[in-house]
């Protein structure tokens, strides 16, 4: 079992290196859904699994120049204040009854549908925003905080939009950038985000220690080894594939 838990961080890891799709967005659900582990506990212990490897992701990102910092201060301004207002709603409620695991299982399928549309989108909206963009200028600074709201409060509930959503809301926003520094910044703030919710999550009870320790020994040498390949790599068809397996789980979580 350990041993499974390893090619999953592994698989997981280098997959959020090469293509920018969050952890939460394939971990959670390969959690869940083929390791058994209950919903909460699935979040919570994604999340603090997410931080540690995607600080790793910081690191060969910046290395290569590819995070824009002002860009990350103002999703932050957003998502760790809602990530906070997230961790007490979620410590009004128990996260284990019915409803609780019910919701948390719809709003995780809800997420990676649209996580799913996003990946398989991005090719054809950096196209269109290449030619004329949809945000004015002054606009947006103000809606890159409105994005880290969002954020922080859909990964604190799911563990999923760090990654693709994420990506594809920055392009929107920032069409002029290019796609390396636009996947750096996200994971970037993905850091300080998924590290409130995952610590919040810990004060819950719903992380376990153990798992955490296992993934990470597949994760982290998979992130970085993504990371370093993501400016080589021609990932059409890697995010095609990731669409589809995305909109499977999601349906299959929405409809349970």
């Amino acid at each position: 079992m350990d041993f499974g838990f390893i090619i999953a961080g592994f698989i997981v890891g280098f997959l959020v290196g090469l293509t920018g799709v969050g952890g939460g967005s394939l971990m959670t659900p390969i959690l869940m859904i083929f390791f058994h582990i209950k919903p909460a506990l699935a979040v919570g212990t994604d999340l603090l699994y997410a931080s540690i490897t995607k600080s790793v992701g910081i690191f060969a990102h910046g290395k290569l120049g590819n995070i824009d910092w002002r860009i990350v201060k103002l999703l932050a301004a957003g998502s760790v204040p809602a990530s906070f207002a997230t961790i007490l709603f979620l410590r009004s409620i128990n996260v284990d009854s019915t409803e609780a695991i019910a919701t948390i299982k719809f709003s995780l399928g809800i997420a990676l549908i649209i996580t799913s549309v996003a990946v398989l989108l991005r090719t054809k909206l950096m196209s269109l925003l290449s030619k004329e963009s949809l945000i004015p200028e002054k606009y947006v600074a103000s809606s890159t905080v409105v994005l880290g709201i969002v954020l922080g409060g859909l990964v604190t509930l799911t563990s999923v939009g760090a990654g693709a959503l994420g990506v594809t809301a920055l392009i929107v926003l920032y069409p002029h950038k290019k796609i390396t520094t636009i996947v750096g910044t996200d994971i970037a703030h993905a850091v300080p985000l998924t590290l409130v919710a995952g610590l919040g999550h810990a004060s819950l009870g719903t992380v376990d220690y153990n798992l955490l320790g296992t993934l990470l020994i597949g994760s982290i040498p998979g992130i970085y080894i993504g990371s370093h390949l993501s400016a080589k790599v021609a990932e059409h068809w890697i995010r095609i594939a990731l669409s589809a397996i995305l909109i499977y789980v999601g349906f299959k979580l929405v409809l349970h």
